[in-house]
């Protein structure tokens, strides 16, 4: 017979998790005016035919993948969709450019072929430091994109880059994560409330 486990009560732990986000995402507030520069950049893109070009990677590549859904399918309004591309989708581009570049290439060649003057390129990296990220924003910036960065910590490399750095107050790599989805939230509401 096997040895019953003893179950352990995590909730106090938990709780303090639940503070710690709440906590981050309040002093996010902070970043409203540059959240609204943002939107506003993104819908002047729109206007002149421009998209939206979004990559990171691990957890930042996904919250990628969910901006643009929200993007082209919708956040909360019945509306047209809005041009917007995740470079974090296509396994075979991923995998080709990996294998026959290096895995820092990843995006800088994506941006290379894709991104034209006007785009708006939104860059997440928790650290602000991955270098396929980094070399992704080099290239679009050469290629004439308008680069917003969502980042933490201290904005790492990317914060000289960037037209619009949205810095999360946080070390965490977590609670960064967090504040991330509750700024692409709004950003992807208010963009929808304008197109």
């Amino acid at each position: 017979m096997r040895k019953q486990t003893k179950k352990k009560n995590f909730e106090i732990e938990m709780e303090e998790r639940f503070n710690d986000s709440s906590q981050v995402i309040t002093e996010s507030k902070n970043l409203t005016s540059k959240i609204n520069k943002s939107v506003n950049m993104i819908l002047e893109s729109l206007e002149k035919g421009g998209k939206i070009i979004i990559f990171g990677n691990g957890g930042s590549a996904a919250d990628a993948q969910h901006m643009s859904a929200e993007f082209i399918g919708r956040y909360i309004l019945e509306r047209k969709g809005i041009a917007s591309i995740a470079l974090t989708t296509d396994s075979s581009i991923l995998t080709s450019i990996g294998n026959d570049y290096k895995f820092e290439d990843i995006f800088s060649r994506q941006c290379e072929a894709l991104v034209n003057e006007n785009d708006v390129i939104i860059a997440i990296s928790t650290s602000g430091n991955s270098p396929n990220v980094v070399k992704g924003v080099k290239t679009s910036i050469k290629k004439g994109g308008n680069i917003i960065a969502l980042t933490g910590k201290d904005g790492g490399k990317l914060k000289n880059l960037c037209k619009i750095l949205l810095n999360i107050p946080s070390k965490e790599t977590p609670r960064i994560q967090e504040g991330h989805r509750t700024v692409i939230h709004i950003i992807c509401e208010f963009v929808e409330k304008e197109v």
